[in-house]
């Protein structure tokens, strides 16, 4: 029987013609999986299921997601990566191919440097918080140092002016939802934080706006609260404003004093390919 299966075209590139027909014709293809983006149940005879090909620099492993969580895609690792998703992916959930190195800019990943000066690092942190009596799934974005607009030359801090620009809007109360921004959207694979998307200038693939060195683990709370709601809510805060906390209540606390002054911004975002 035909699986709901999508096969992207990057990913028909690695693995071959041959072997993505075989896949769109239910051979080699799972019934019941686990997404590899939420880490919750799918079925690819009963729901749109994405084909996502993590590929290293020998080696590939072929997993599946719900198509509402990511797209199908090409998502570039470290061997030492792919090993670590060969572990948790079980049998019954990928298959390895041989690959060749991959692309040096694959679509999932396009590289584009944030607005702001180099010296300056966007530090992202992931939290539960409580919106509206519910668990939401939470990033907050602090960057280390000021934010300086591109070309200018004084020493203020334009990070949240910037946000704004994108439409982002200010939080002034976390007891509801900041509210959506087309094209941006928060991208999760193993159920690891992978990068934050934002529109391409020229209207094509999203880019990233933030992406992690090394994929970003998230706790089981986290992954079960964005399974229900599938949307991220995404906190901004200029540098120093929130810091360090070592306890999501006390995340919150920070994040209730930075919406009293005026100094966080937010938006909500869908995970990459909804």
């Amino acid at each position: 029987m035909p699986r709901m299966l999508d096969v992207s075209d990057d990913v028909r590139a690695e693995i071959g013609d041959e072997e993505a027909d075989r896949l769109l014709a239910g051979d080699n293809a799972p019934g019941a999986y686990d997404c590899t983006s939420c880490r919750t149940p799918g079925n690819s005879d009963q729901e749109r299921t994405s084909t996502v090909l993590f590929v290293g620099q020998e080696t590939a492993v072929l997993a599946f997601a719900h198509a509402t969580c990511v797209p199908s895609q090409v998502v570039p690792v470290s061997e030492e990566q792919l090993a670590g998703a060969v572990r948790s992916i079980t049998a019954e959930e990928s298959s390895p191919y041989a690959a060749g190195p991959p692309p040096a800019q694959p679509a999932a990943y396009p590289h584009s440097a944030p607005p702001p000066p180099q010296q300056a690092v966007l530090g992202v942190t992931s939290g539960v918080v409580l919106v509206g009596g519910e668990q939401r799934p939470a990033l907050v974005v602090e960057p280390t140092g000021p934010i300086t607009r591109p070309g200018a030359t004084g020493h203020g801090d334009d990070f949240l002016p910037l946000l704004t620009e994108q439409g982002f809007l200010p939080v002034v109360d976390l007891a509801r939802p900041p509210v959506a921004i087309p094209g941006w959207s928060v991208l999760l694979a193993m159920g690891q934080l992978h990068a934050v998307l934002m529109p391409a200038a020229n209207g094509g693939s999203p880019v990233a706006w933030w992406q992690a060195h090394s994929p970003m683990p998230l706790s089981e709370g986290w992954r079960s609260a964005v399974g229900r709601s599938q949307q991220v809510l995404v906190y901004a805060a200029a540098a120093g404003t929130i810091g360090t906390q070592p306890r999501e209540d006390q995340l919150r606390a920070a994040l209730d004093r930075a919406a009293a002054r005026g100094a966080l911004v937010g938006a909500s975002m869908p995970l990459a390919g909804t």
